[in-house]
Parts: structure tokens; sequence; C-alpha cells
């Protein structure tokens, strides 16, 4: 998921409103306005239910490895920090779809998961701005412009680390619904994710920690891991 304009590195202005795309990143979705200052967002146009992948990584999206040249054109470079992620090796990645316009928010309405794709955390509703919580992507350090009561005022080096215990719980809160809710994202999530994310599922073993969107699969299993069987479809 790339970056908007929230986390306050880099302000974005649009003037044409709303757009429209056929995206890769949940379907029901459009980019509109959010503000002068913040400018563009990323908004639900029906009920996404907690529980919906709402993102996954695309073949069409873009990826710079390390060393790449246009990571430090200087025509290009400003517009890669604004949009693109870091993967685990050091790659960055930039969504080709309006992914890459999902602001930063203190209490996010979904979050990227150790399985790569991100998840809703909670029902998000027709009209309601879809966030993420920027101090997943480890590119985008400075003040923030939220202005929640939760607000953490700045995204910092340590927060990754900081905050994964409680990343992992609200994630883990949210798979519990996985097999209840539509996935129409499903097909773009590779097969032995799948299967990993379905051993979880029917088990309750073998979490992904979201420790993996920064330090790759092979991550021992963290202590704080909830280790409670999540709920099964509806018969």
């Amino acid at each position: 998921m790339g970056f908007g304009a929230t986390a306050g590195c880099r302000l974005l202005t649009c003037s044409q409103g709303v757009f429209s795309a056929y995206p890769m990143i949940h379907p029901h979705t459009r980019v509109q306005t959010v503000s002068d200052v913040i400018g563009v967002g990323v908004f639900a146009t029906r009920l996404i239910p907690k529980g919906t992948v709402v993102y996954a990584t695309d073949p069409l999206d873009v990826v710079l490895v390390p060393g790449h040249p246009l990571i430090d054109d200087p025509v290009l470079a400003e517009n890669i920090d604004i949009y693109s992620y870091v993967d685990p090796d050091g790659s960055r990645v930039i969504c080709w779809d309006h992914g890459k316009y999902v602001n930063h928010a203190c209490t996010p309405s979904t979050l990227t998961t150790g399985y790569g794709f991100e998840i809703a955390l909670r029902d998000i509703h027709p009209g309601e701005e879809i966030t993420d919580d920027y101090g997943i992507f480890c590119t985008c350090f400075g003040p923030l412009l939220c202005g929640e009561p939760e607000c953490r005022g700045n995204i910092t080096t340590d927060d990754f680390d900081r905050m994964i215990p409680s990343w992992d719980q609200r994630i883990q809160d949210a798979l519990r619904h996985f097999n209840e809710v539509e996935q129409p994202l499903m097909s773009l999530i590779d097969t032995p994710t799948q299967q990993d994310l379905m051993h979880y599922l029917n088990t309750g073993e073998r979490y992904r920690s979201v420790a993996a969107a920064r330090y790759g699969e092979t991550m021992e299993q963290p202590a704080w891991v909830q280790k409670v069987r999540p709920k099964q479809r509806m018969a």
C-alpha cells in the first residue's frame, strides 16, 4: 500500500474532487478529496465488513529492487518516496492502482498483515475513508496530521517494533471474521500464503505476525501472539 499525505511527510493537493478506477484494492472504493491540506484519500463506496481483505499485492505493481537507479532519480525520487512502501528485502513497491492514495491514521480502519494483504479491522461504512498505519511501512517519518484523540504525534523509527504487539492483536481479532465475509481479492493471494492462512484459521496455530512485513517470514513466533482458535465459517 502506498502513501497518501496524512503522515505529513508530503502534502498532496487535488482539484478533481472524485476519481473513478478499476482497482485491485477492494472494488468498493474510490479516490476523492479529503481536504485542501491533506489532498486525496480512498473511501468506501459500499459496506466493507470487518475481516475483509482490502488490499493485496498485485502483479501489476511496480517493484524497484534495492539500488535501482530510479530510486535516486532527481525527477522521480520524491514521488517514489510518497507513493511506495518497503518490502522485507528492501524493494520499493508502488501500487499501480489507487491503493497508493490510502492515508495514515493512528487508529486506522485497516492494517497490513504478515500475510502481505491489508485487512479491515472493523466495518468500514459507505463514505468512510480507508486508512492504514504508516508506522508499518518504514519509509516516512515525521509529524502526523490525523488529528485523532489517540494520535501519536509523530511517526518514528521505533514505531514498528513498539507497535507490533497491538497490531497483531487487532489483526488476529479481524481474522476471526475472515471466513464469514466475501473476499473479492482472494485470487490475488498466492497459493502458499492461502494455505498458511487457512492453516491458522482452521487450527489457530502458526499465525504469521505483522513482524514479517519487515523481518520476513522466518521470524520465530512472537511471545505475545494469541493462540486462540478463530471463528469458523457459518454453515
